[in-house]
């Protein structure tokens, strides 16, 4: 912190400014704690007061956390909540909740049967397969387009394994509807449940390890309960509440 020659005398709002401009720059990163009032006021070579109003206003807006009795640190940056998947269109998004409800339904039906059937039929091949998906979905969650396919593919896989040709082939046929539809799902899923990727994995992630045990009830308790809990996120907010 290096004062500069030219400024209004015990101006709070240089204070604040100089400060202010070391936070945006990353010379004070989150976490940081800032030096005492008494070495600010020393280094700026302005009064206790204007030190601490300065602080104050920073504080206010969110920049600081003044702590009593344990000193001034920086904030984190807040986490920004990503938007609803409505909020281009709302009179738009209606529509595409209630279609998304309708084809919830569907796999509700489909998918718990198919991972039932799976965990009685599938053999190392179909394991791998899964196993490699679920691989995918990890080492790429954070390239949302990948993980959309990868998404899909991994539900496609597990109708593959019920070895059942007309099964496949219901999944095949709704493969350009879950495309369509998976974005808004992820979508108002991370909207409701901020930091939830490793959550969302787990999930597919327990569906394969029940089909991997050959328990048939359990793979299909944990695929409805996979549904279930993506049916309430959009009941809870497809209308954009």
């Amino acid at each position: 912190m290096n004062p500069i020659d030219q400024r209004p005398l015990k101006s709070s709002e240089w204070v604040l400014g100089d400060l202010k401009k070391q936070l945006a720059e990353g010379g004070l990163a989150p976490g940081d704690r800032l030096p005492s009032v008494v070495d600010l006021a020393a280094r700026y070579q302005v009064g206790r007061s204007t030190i601490r109003e300065a602080l104050s206003a920073l504080k206010a807006m969110g920049l600081l956390d003044i702590r009593q009795g344990g000193g001034t640190f920086v904030k984190a940056a807040p986490v920004q909540q990503p938007p609803h998947p409505g909020a281009d269109n709302p009179e738009s998004w209606v529509n595409r909740a209630e279609s998304l409800r309708h084809l919830l339904e569907v796999r509700r039906v489909l998918e718990t049967g198919c991972a039932s059937l799976a965990a009685k039929n599938r053999n190392a091949h179909d394991l791998e397969a899964l196993s490699a998906a679920l691989h995918s979905m990890e080492q790429q969650r954070n390239n949302e387009a990948f993980s959309e396919q990868a998404d899909v593919q991994f539900h496609q896989l597990i109708a593959a394994a019920t070895h059942n040709p007309g099964l496949g082939e219901l999944m095949e046929s709704m493969s350009q509807k879950l495309h369509d539809s998976m974005k808004d799902m992820r979508a108002l899923w991370f909207y409701a449940h901020r930091q939830t990727a490793e959550r969302l994995l787990q999930e597919h992630r327990s569906i394969y390890e029940a089909i991997a045990a050959g328990d048939s009830a359990e793979a299909a308790a944990r695929m409805e309960l996979h549904i279930a809990k993506v049916e309430q996120v959009l009941n809870e907010n497809g209308a954009g509440n």
